[in-house]
């Protein structure tokens, strides 16, 4: 009986010994059904979620940015009110006062050949930004006018940046439809910011670059781009202004006509006020407005004087000390300047491929090897807009025959530039008169010895005009 129990009762200690040597394991054991102990087991680290990429913010969905692109391309097809867009009416032009800009040899391939260079004969660009509202009216004229010129000469660059209002969405949606159209385009996103530290000028300067930069990349000798890009190719470089076509063409059969270096129109803004001086002003009456970059010829004084209080009181007195300009702005006959920009303007390429028709070099003098270029002031030099400054680097490396076309008038929004249209007239207004003739201009080879320099209101200044250039 004892051998029995003798054989079990050993079996027995064997394992109750085992389990209480391995109890730490044991206790680790998962049963099933029951969520593991992790106490004493030491848990793998989480792999970190892949960030999410960050997307560009959308503005405008895709239903309405095809609406406006549709309002570009065919703009008979879809009524302005429809995008909640007054309309501003542009006439027809007079096609036999522009035939004249037409190339006339054609940009064509050779029969069983690779494509011929294609030169670039006009070059549209633009620096863009909240500008939603004024995109049908502004690229429907720039297109309009690309297809009387024939859109194998020209090319359109838009830089655009920082935009919240659908700006970018509308301009990228436009790709597609240029293509089919045969309209080179180029769209940039640019991260420069105005409004950034780095200050204003700089940043403004750094842009109208980026716009040039297309043309700056056909002309260097060793691109592969079909394109061509030489000193005779016209540079249409525009605000965000409300215009027509026969504005763009007037310009640049003016530039043609003078044989100007830049032309440029005329800009309007509804600031308050008839700018007599007697106190009656009247919102109505409009004013004019780039006073910060216009320089006269004879004495290089602001288009209207502008007291050191700021006031525009008198900005209904342009030209007050400068009778020849006067004159011929009341005729509506095109007048020289020492600068201007006022919206948009004309000029050739030749000053930004070499810069150097008095030998001098580009940047206002630099020789490295490229021409003039949109900058910021130096050290030393009057704080003044960058237009201002690439009309001063004009005048020193030879192309001063710079000039204002008063029958071009812009404004910056479709319903001042409407009302504006009806207060200075179209162009056609002007040269559609029968006994209109275009008179030439007798250009002035110097500059003014001093131009006004107007940092501040309640600081002008005169400076030689040639301050702070290379050499001086």
């Amino acid at each position: 009986m004892r051998r029995h129990f003798l054989l079990p009762a050993i079996c027995l200690l064997v394992v109750t010994l085992t389990l209480y040597h391995r109890r730490s394991q044991v206790c680790c054991l998962q049963w099933p059904g029951v969520s593991p102990n992790h106490s004493n087991v030491k848990a793998a680290a989480p792999k970190p979620a892949p960030k999410p990429k960050k997307k560009s913010p959308t503005f405008l969905s895709k239903d309405t940015a095809s609406i406006y692109v549709n309002s570009i391309i065919h703009p008979g097809s879809v009524d302005f009110p429809q995008l909640g867009l007054p309309l501003l009416e542009c006439p027809k032009h007079h096609p036999t006062r522009y035939n004249h800009l037409k190339p006339t040899s054609p940009n064509t391939n050779t029969p069983k050949t690779t494509p011929t260079t294609t030169t670039i004969q006009y070059f549209f660009a633009l620096d863009l930004r909240d500008s939603l509202p004024l995109l049908p009216r502004l690229l429907t004229t720039i297109l309009q006018t690309i297809h009387f010129l024939g859109p194998s000469h020209c090319a359109l660059s838009i830089v655009e940046g920082h935009s919240r209002d659908g700006t970018h969405e509308v301009l990228s949606a436009l790709r597609p439809a240029l293509k089919k159209l045969g309209i080179r385009y180029h769209f940039t996103t640019s991260p420069i910011n105005p409004q950034s530290p780095n200050g204003r000028i700089p940043a403004l300067a750094d842009l109208r670059n980026v716009a040039l930069q297309p043309l700056f990349d056909a002309a260097s000798p060793s691109s592969s781009s079909p394109v061509t890009i030489t000193p005779d190719t016209t540079i249409l470089f525009l605000n965000d202004i409300a215009a027509c076509p026969d504005d763009l063409l007037e310009l640049i059969h003016q530039r043609r006509s003078l044989q100007a270096d830049l032309v440029c129109g005329m800009d309007w803004t509804y600031a308050g006020g008839d700018g007599d001086g007697d106190g009656d002003a009247a919102a109505s009456d409009p004013t004019f407005y780039d006073v910060w970059i216009a320089r006269t010829l004879k004495s290089g004084d602001s288009f209207f004087e502008v007291p050191p209080d700021g006031s525009w009181d008198r900005a209904g007195d342009l030209f007050w000390n400068d009778e020849v300009a006067r004159g011929r702005f009341e005729r509506r006959q095109p007048f020289q300047v020492f600068s201007c920009w006022n919206g948009g303007v004309v000029f050739g390429a030749g000053p930004l491929l070499d810069g150097k028709k008095n030998g001098k070099g580009g940047e206002g003098g630099k020789k490295e090897g490229k021409g003039v270029r949109f900058r910021a002031a130096r050290e030393g030099e009057c704080h003044q807009g960058e237009p201002e400054l690439f009309c001063k680097d004009l005048w020193y490396a030879g192309y001063g025959k710079i000039a204002v076309v008063p029958t071009v008038n812009f404004e910056y929004s479709n319903e001042a530039g409407k009302e504006i249209k009806e207060a200075k007239g179209y162009v056609s207004t002007w040269v559609g008169k029968k006994d209109w003739k275009d008179e030439g201009i007798e250009w002035q080879t110097e500059p003014p010895k001093e131009v006004k320099c107007m940092a501040r209101y309640d600081a002008q200044v005169f400076e030689p005009w040639d301050k702070a250039q290379p050499g001086k």
